[in-house]
């Protein structure tokens, strides 16, 4: 048998060559039949396309590896020649990068233990109120509803509503429909600057839910309620200018007259 022969007889399996034997058209490649008689040989670009079709079947490729378990190989075998071309370039070797990988860690944690997560701010903060316009009996009332069913972020929007529509009808605010929770929270802190603290933390709060996508609790709309109580008892401070004003008013009066 000539060597190329007996390699592509090797080669092939047997129902490959069982196929190359019963085409009519190329010759079969087979051993010889007996020691007198040379073996048949098939030319090299028939015999491999025979090859190639018989190869293709599914019945070679029952046991192949999925598409998936392909996937994860190749991705594994990419984190690997990652993770040894950066050892191989970090100090200290394979141990260097995992210090400081672990250093890296750390100091995210500790980031996200501090600051907690990134919220979401809008370019320009929406209003406070809608179009509707309720009283503030009106958004504790939905408030209370909504904390009853354990919906707090909705009880913590309709309480800070509450607060800021009762210092309006105080006439501590003037009524501005397009008016924020941030702004409410500024002017209200200078009639009230015994409150500045917690009036701010209380925006902050609405704007937590409202805009940063989090879910508020229950001591959040607490917090939020007793302040709201609170500013109902307390009152107003008058500014220096005001209170400037109503003790200079009788003399300028008395000024005026003489």
């Amino acid at each position: 048998m000539s060597p190329a022969g007996e390699l592509l007889t090797t080669a092939l399996p047997r129902a490959a060559v069982r196929t190359l034997q019963r085409a009519g058209d190329i010759s079969a490649l087979s051993p010889a039949r007996s020691a007198d008689d040379p073996p048949i040989t098939v030319p090299r670009d028939p015999a491999r396309e025979a090859a190639r079709r018989e190869l293709s079947k599914r019945m070679y490729h029952e046991n192949d590896p999925s598409l998936l378990q392909r996937a994860l190989d190749a991705f594994w075998d990419w984190v690997d020649d990652l993770f040894s071309t950066a050892s191989s370039a970090t100090p200290g070797g394979a141990f260097g990068l995992v210090v400081i990988v672990l250093a890296v860690a750390a100091v995210l944690t500790a980031l996200w233990w501090r600051l907690g997560t990134p919220r979401r701010r809008p370019a320009s903060a929406a209003a406070l109120f809608d179009d509707r316009t309720r009283s503030a009996g009106d958004h504790r009332a939905a408030a209370e509803a909504h904390a009853a069913q354990g919906h707090w972020s909705q009880a913590v929007q309709e309480r800070t509503r509450a607060l800021v529509r009762a210092l309006e009808e105080r006439a501590l605010l003037d009524v501005r429909p397009g008016r924020t929770a941030d702004e409410a929270a500024a002017e209200a802190g200078r009639a009230l600057p015994a409150h500045t603290a917690r009036l701010r933390s209380a925006a902050r709060d609405f704007d937590d839910v409202t805009y940063g996508g989090r879910t508020a609790t229950a001591e959040a709309y607490h917090r939020i309620a007793g302040l709201d109580r609170d500013l109902e008892r307390t009152k107003p401070q008058l500014t220096t200018s005001s209170a400037t004003g109503a003790r200079t008013a009788p003399g300028a009066g008395r000024g005026a007259a003489e």
